[in-house]
């Protein structure tokens, strides 16, 4: 009698005793393949697969916009789910990365000659500046008008090279027609140069054209650089 009460007691114990951790683990993992297996009908469960085939962003990709667009890239659906569109893939010519470093270097160079011609031009424009000066300001504008018609070939043949491509393609278009306004506003310059015999109106004029084609120019260059 004894006996038997013993074995009694051990078996309701070790039916209440707390399941172990990796039991518990066990459980949930066969869980989860049986809602996994075969459905009734013989086909796999969907919910299963799209479980899956789904990735949400992490946190720290949400936190940090670039590693959202590095996830976006490895996964389409998180681009639809981030709101953003993947940039689109364009090559460009080698002759393209030549055009561009002229384009870049010449541009660095106007911008020390713009600030010499006014200087120069203002000695001018005030009647105090000798011979010497009145040549140097000749050169300089000669200077500026090759850069700038370096300028203008590379930058319009690039910009057809890049047309069909929609990465940048607001900020091309904006810097390109504010610097051929500003190729315009120099050639208006160069022919409204007055003479010695010339009218304070004709001074008057080639300066405020060449102020207003110099700060077309200068916000162009700007912009580019901000906006890259």
């Amino acid at each position: 009698m004894v006996r038997a009460v013993i074995v009694s007691f051990f078996v309701v114990a070790s039916s209440l005793a707390p399941v172990p951790a990796s039991a518990q683990t066990d459980v949930v993992a066969s869980d989860s393949a049986a809602s996994s297996a075969i459905s009734p009908e013989g086909q796999e469960s969907d919910s299963s697969v799209a479980g899956s085939d789904l990735q949400l962003p992490t946190t720290a990709a949400l936190a940090d916009p670039s590693l959202l667009s590095q996830q976006a890239g490895a996964d389409p659906s998180l681009s639809q789910q981030a709101g953003t569109a993947r940039p689109v893939a364009f090559e460009y010519s080698d002759g393209y990365a030549l055009r561009r470093k002229i384009h870049v270097y010449a541009s660095l160079a106007t911008v020390p000659l713009f600030v010499t011609q006014y200087v120069l031009g203002q000695k001018l424009y005030d009647g105090d500046a000798s011979d010497s000066v009145r040549s140097a300001h000749a050169a300089v504008g000669a200077g500026i008008g090759v850069l700038f018609g370096a300028n203008t070939v590379t930058g319009v043949w690039n910009m057809w090279e890049a047309r069909k491509d929609p990465n940048g393609r607001k900020r091309r278009l904006i810097h390109g027609l504010s610097m051929l306004g500003a190729d315009v506003g120099f050639l208006a310059t160069s022919m409204t140069a007055p003479d010695d015999d010339e009218g304070e109106g004709d001074r008057s004029l080639h300066r405020n054209l060449a102020l207003t084609s110099v700060g077309i120019a200068t916000a162009s260059y700007l912009y580019m650089l901000f906006t890259r």
